[in-house]
Formats: structure tokens, sequence, C-alpha cells
């Protein structure tokens, strides 16, 4: 990051170790062999805006054990700075593995009980002069699932203090949640401090109670965001602002592992928020990020640079020379 006081794009949220088979449309207890990579939806979104040029850090918990000093060495490595990254030694860092059956079928177990450090994050244990300061700040739900996080999450948002570009990931999971209408309660509390929101139907579902695009996205707006983004699986991404409305077609390209799609299209919408891109333009790229983890089996190491984001959009094979 150089000299540079803050970084560019903040992140606060999940990380972990991502245990996934190197055999494809076989289920777990057959597997006989597997990779290790970097995961967790906020550690994959630093990873993908920092393949795409920018400063990177993540806010996090990782444990007092050797998965903690690869989360560690892994996102220094990847280009994401770790000096806010939080050493619980407590609890252990969490471990998810997958089932791969392409096209859309990636069943996910999280290991995150009792909990897990990125939810031990105190307020005490933050920067909240970098949180403010940062250009683009980037939040997801799964922080507001329990304490004491639930709390540092709404005293980062009160030292942010609304400033453009706090983005809120709607990226629901039940497994962390008591119940859906939980979920909802605690969304709702936070969506006034933010500015952008960003989510796929189901998770918009918990989060305003609509989930036919146009409206889910309104009612985002009417919550107080200034730019909602509603992902429609096959059917595109709508996004929309008080004045202005674009759906962006999805993009065509075989997929092999559907996971960290959604934090490729995150990495991407954050740059092209930072970049100041026309929406239909910010959209487009981040459809195409998306698609490129999409096709790649692991999810860190597959966020795309920005040239294979234009390879892509012209119409050329981002995974020549990587098979």
């Amino acid at each position: 990051m150089g000299d540079r006081p803050t970084p560019e794009v903040l992140t606060f949220g999940r990380s972990g170790v991502d245990i996934y088979p190197l055999q494809v449309g076989v289920g777990l207890e057959d597997v006989e062999t597997f990779g290790k990579y970097l995961g967790g939806t906020t550690a994959n979104v630093a990873v993908a805006t920092a393949r795409l040029g920018r400063d990177a850090a993540i806010i996090t918990g990782v444990g007092d054990d050797p998965f903690g000093r690869y989360v560690r060495a892994e996102l220094r490595r990847l280009g994401v700075d770790d000096r806010h990254v939080v050493t619980n030694t407590e609890f252990p860092t969490p471990v998810t593995f997958c089932e791969i059956f392409p096209p859309d079928n990636f069943p996910l177990w999280f290991y995150r009980r009792p909990t897990a450090p990125d939810l031990q994050v105190r307020t005490a244990d933050v920067d909240l002069d970098a949180v403010h300061d940062a250009d683009l700040l980037w939040l997801s739900v799964t922080g507001l699932s329990e304490e004491p996080s639930r709390q540092t999450h709404h005293d980062v948002l009160a030292a942010r203090a609304r400033k453009s570009f706090t983005v809120l990931d709607l990226d629901y999971r039940p497994m962390f949640w008591e119940s859906a209408a939980a979920a909802t309660e605690q969304v709702r509390t936070v969506l006034p401090g933010v500015t952008v929101a960003v989510g796929n139907l189901e998770e918009c579902e918990v989060a305003v109670g609509e989930s036919e695009p146009d409206r889910a996205a309104e009612a985002l707006l009417d919550a107080g965001v200034e730019l909602a983004v509603v992902k429609q699986g096959p059917k595109g991404v709508l996004a929309r602002t008080r004045d202005e409305r674009v759906v962006s077609e999805p993009i065509a390209i075989e997929p092999l592992n559907g996971l960290g799609a959604g934090d490729g299209f995150g990495g991407a919408l954050a740059d092209g928020l930072l970049s100041g891109l026309p929406l239909d333009r910010l959209l487009s790229r981040a459809n195409a990020a998306g698609a490129i983890v999409a096709s790649r089996l692991e999810c860190s190491t597959a966020m795309p640079t920005g040239a294979e984001i234009e390879t892509l959009l012209a119409g050329g094979d981002p995974n020549e020379g990587r098979r």
C-alpha cells in the first residue's frame, strides 16, 4: 500500500479457509483430493479490488493457529493489507467445504461453531479513522448476525457518517441466523447508514420484504440508499438510483464453480464506483467479473484482472492459458 495512510477500499467481515474438492461432480464423501484457498466473502471482495489495482485492506478476525497464519499470508500475497486483521486466541480460523456440481449446484459446509473470530471483532479493535477515511467501505450482513460484531458494525457505520461509497452486501446466509425475521430486523437498522446496497432476490426479500426486482430496488431506495443493485441470476442485474434505471444482461460463459461469482461482481462494482463509471458500463464490467469467477474452481485466486474483464467483454476467452 506504499505510504498511503488509509486504503482506497476497506472491507469488514468474513475471512477463512476454503477447502475445495479437486474432483467435480463428486460428493464430499467420495472426494480424494482438495485444494486450500483464502475464502470468506469480504476477503474475496478485497482481493478482487486489489486485482483491479486498488489499495485494499480488510477488517476481520482469524484464529491463533496455522490457518490464521495462512489467511494473513495469503491476503498479503494477493495484495490486501492485513494490518486490520485481529488474531483471536479463543476461537479457530473457520474452514468452509463445498461440493461442485455444475452448472448451478454448489453446496457449502461452514465450520464456524460455536463462533468465528470475524464475529468477535470489537470496536476497540478497529481503526475508526481508517473506516472514515477509506474511499469505499464494504460491509456484509453476516457481521450483524451476532455480538460483538453487530455492535461493532453499528459503531463503524457511525464513524463512517454515511460517507459516499458505504456499501452493504446483503449476503444473507440462513445458517448464520436464528431466523430470517431476525436478519430482517438487523438489516433494516443499518440501511439508513449506507449509500449502496447489493444483493440477489432472496437477499432483497429478507432485507426489505420485496423480491420483484423493481419493487425491491424501490424499497431499498426508500430505506435510504442512493444506489440499489439487484442481482437476478439468469435475468441479469438491475440497478436503480432516484434518477436512473439500468438492466445489464448476463454474460454467457461455461460455469465450473459459481461460488465467489458474487464477490467478483462486488469487487468490480467497487472499482467501478471509485472510477466514476457510467452505471451501464459499471454493471457490464461487474457481470463479466462474476462470470469469470464462475468459470474457475476457486474464489479468491479466481478474481479477474481488468484485462481479463475486457477480454471477456470483447468476446474473447479470459481463461486462455489458465487451463
